[in-house]
Formats: C-alpha cells, structure tokens, sequence
C-alpha cells in the first residue's frame, strides 16, 4: 500500500509540480537561517572560545546558558521555517483533492492564516528538541540511545501535526493530540508510505552518487572541467529527487489525513488503499 500511495501522490504531483517550490525555498531559508546564526558568532570569535573551552572541560560548553539560549532560538525559527512552507504545501495539497487547482499564492495564504498556530507548534517542536538534546548530552551512550527513542516517538506522534493545524486551526497541543490519534489507525500505512518514498529516493540517488564518483575520478585523472560537470550534474540530481521525495511524503500525509478527518478518500487516490490504512488494529 505505501508503493500504491507513492504512485498516485506522483500523479497529484505531475498534476501541480510548482508545488516542489515550498520545499525548494524552505531549504534556501533554513540555509539563510544558519548562516543569520553561525556567522556573526564566527565573528565574534565565539566559536574560538567555546573551542577551547571544550578543549579543557567538554561539560563547560554544554553548562554554558549562552549555548543553550542561541540554540533554543535557533531550533525554533528553523522549525517555523519548515513547518509553514509544509503548511502551504499541504493548503494546496488539499485544495486539489477538493477538485480545484492551487496557485503558489494558495499555498502560501492557507499558511498565513495560520500564522499564530504555526508559531506556537514550532516553539513547542523547538523546546522537545532542545530537551532531546540536553539529554544527549548528558550521557554519551545512554543519553543518546534514550534521545533516539523518544526522538523517534515524537515524530511518529507529530506526523499529521501539519494538515491538523492547516485544516482544523488547532492550537499546539490539540494538533498533538488530534495527530496522535490518527497514527494510532493508520501508523501502518502511514510510515509505509514514508518507507516507500524514502527507498524510491534512495534508488533514484544511487546513479547520481555514481555520477559524482565518476566525476570525482575524471576530474582527477582526465579533465578537470569534465570531472566538475559531472559532480554537478549529480548534485543536482540529487536536490530534485530530495524536493520530489518531500513533496511526495507531504501529499501522502495530506492525504491519509483528509480520510481519516472525512472518511472518503481524495478522487486521486484509490478508496481501497486508504481504508486499508485505517482498519481496526
């Protein structure tokens, strides 16, 4: 089922392919975003310094508030930053299930509008973050173990976070409650389907790996300029198959979702597949 859904969520993509421009501009932001953060700290020489305090007491750079203050913030715009475009994404995701054909400019007012919920989601996705850190960090081994495991928990139960706040304007918590409900019916189908996605793009890289191998080996041993085309090419390739794998899995969710909210399945997705999804357990 995850294979089927992967399918007809690349139909619905070939149907709106601008809508591979959110997760386009969302990774440019989060770039901007690091580099609003990182550079002025570089500097500043407060890498310099943490470096070397590290150097003599690793715990000194981990008790440090300063650390822990520009990372919390920088946790919460960067989550505010992917979870608004994945709001638009899902705002146009459903306004073609509905039958209509979105614009960019849907996308982006459907994510507007839920502006204060956003912010709210993205602070609470930040302080679990900063949490999940902490306690990273507080251990080597069983901090990190522990850390992987509620990481994972948490972003199995945050998984229709977005179209819940999208669709039903939920504050943060509701959003998680509402979330958590829905992956209790359909967790099969639901990381099936991410499964899915993530082997096809997985496949769909290794020829661009090879690429940027042999232009690697080219550029080395033959022409420079042939070599650097070459790792180009690849690198290109794959940043179109990473936008299609997210736009893809955000159109899946988008999809499981508007089911499990209405109990009819999108027209561009197959009915049979859907209530296979969310079959008593």
């Amino acid at each position: 089922n995850g294979w089927e859904l992967t399918k007809e969520s690349w139909h619905v993509l070939m149907q709106d392919k601008e809508m591979m421009v959110f997760p386009l501009v969302s990774g440019i932001c989060c770039m901007l975003v690091s580099a609003t953060f990182l550079l002025p700290l570089w500097g500043l020489g407060v890498f310099e310094q943490l470096l070397a305090a590290g150097q003599q007491n690793p715990q000194i750079v981990m008790r440090d508030p300063i650390v822990w203050v520009v990372t919390f913030f920088y946790y919460w715009v960067n989550y505010f930053v992917i979870i608004f475009f994945n709001s638009a994404l899902v705002g146009c995701a459903i306004i073609r299930f509905r039958g209509e054909n979105p614009t960019i400019g849907d996308g982006f007012r459907a994510a507007s509008n839920r502006f204060p919920q956003i912010l709210g989601w993205s602070f609470l996705a930040a302080t679990v973050g900063m949490l999940l850190n902490m306690l990273e960090s507080r251990s080597q081994k069983l901090g990190a173990i522990a850390a992987a495991v509620l990481g994972t928990a948490w972003t199995v139960a945050t998984y229709f976070v977005v179209p819940v706040i999208v669709i039903e304007k939920s504050g943060p918590i509701e959003s998680l409650k509402r979330s958590t409900s829905i992956i209790r019916k359909t967790w099969g189908e639901a990381l099936g389907a991410n499964f899915g996605v993530g082997l096809i793009t997985f496949l769909a890289i290794l020829p661009a790996v090879a690429l940027m191998i042999i232009g690697g080996i080219t550029a080395a041993n033959v022409s420079a300029a042939l070599g650097i085309a070459l790792i180009g090419a690849g690198v290109i390739f794959v940043v179109l198959a990473t936008l299609i794998s997210s736009t893809l899995n955000t159109i899946i969710i988008a999809a499981l979702y508007l089911y499990a909210s209405e109990g009819s399945a999108p027209q561009q997705f197959d009915q049979r597949i859907l209530s296979n999804a969310f079959r008593s357990r």
